[in-house]
Formats: C-alpha cells, structure tokens, sequence
C-alpha cells in the first residue's frame, strides 16, 4: 500500500487539499473548510512542497506551467480528456465542442464534459478553462465562482505579461 500525504494550501479563494505520495500528486482540489488543517512537515514528501510552491507561485501570478509530477487516474477516455486540457494556453478559454473536436471524437461533447468535471487536479489540469459554447460560464466543482476568479486571475496574469 502506498503511503498518502495530504497539505493544505489557503489560496485567496479558499483551501485547497493537495494529496500525494512520495513520488507524485494525486490531487489537487477545492475543500469546503476555512482554514488549513494539513502543513508542512518533516516528513512531508518533496513532491507536495514543490507542488504547495508551485500553486502559491500560480495564485501570485508567478506561474503559468506546473511542473511536478502528478498522476492522472482515470478512464483512457478521461486521460485523453485531461491531456487535451493542459492543451488550452493559459488565460484562454475552449468550449466543451472544441475540446470534443481537439481529441477527435466531435460528437462526444456531453461524455467531454463529464470527463472534465471528473478531473481531481484542479487549475494543473485547467477544466476551468472550459465555458459553455454560448461564452456561459458552466459547472467548476470548485464552484462557479471560482471559476470565474480563476479566469479572471489568469486574464489579468496573462496581459499583465505581454
């Protein structure tokens, strides 16, 4: 049995829970608490600090790409999903139908959208990113709200670059 180690980061949109082991990141997701419950310590694995590091630099509008490794745990079709996401450049958005058409099966919008809403590594894997094709926001776990914080910050991060 592998060994599971959970940190908790407060972000300016609330805690998020990340978990891991020695090696990589299982997930990284929203939790409906005020405060943090989980913190470093001496044994937390080097994965999750650098990973607790590289969300902090992201919220600072310091990083765009992430670059600890995670694992992607899901179905073929789920990876392909999650893959195609990453694909999407940061401070931009993609619609459910882009997202079907970029993985080659247009006709799977609804199973697309399923498979982004079951996506456990929150703003690495970018499903917030994804808006309805009307230009709606549509369903974030972490709450619509986030989303659109989410997209916001990344807007503002992204002119602030160029």
């Amino acid at each position: 049995m592998i060994n599971r180690y959970i940190i908790d980061y407060l972000s300016p949109i609330g805690v998020v829970e990340i978990i891991g082991s020695m090696n990589e990141i299982y997930s990284i997701m929203f939790v409906d608490r005020e405060e943090i419950q989980n913190t470093i310590q001496e044994e937390t694995p080097k994965v999750l600090k650098e990973c607790l590091n590289q969300i902090d630099e992201y919220f600072k509008g310091k990083r765009q790409v992430f670059t600890f490794p995670y694992k992607l745990d899901g179905t073929n079709f789920q990876q392909t999903v999650w893959k195609a996401l990453v694909s999407i450049p940061f401070g931009e958005t993609g619609t459910y139908k882009e997202l079907a058409i970029r993985i080659d099966n247009e006709k799977a919008i609804r199973a697309v959208g399923h498979a982004n809403g079951r996506n456990k590594l929150s703003i690495v894997i970018p499903c917030h990113r994804i808006i309805g094709s009307s230009g709606q926001l549509t369903g974030y776990a972490g709450g619509l709200w986030r989303k659109e914080w989410l997209l916001q910050h990344e807007h503002e991060v992204f002119l602030g670059k160029n």
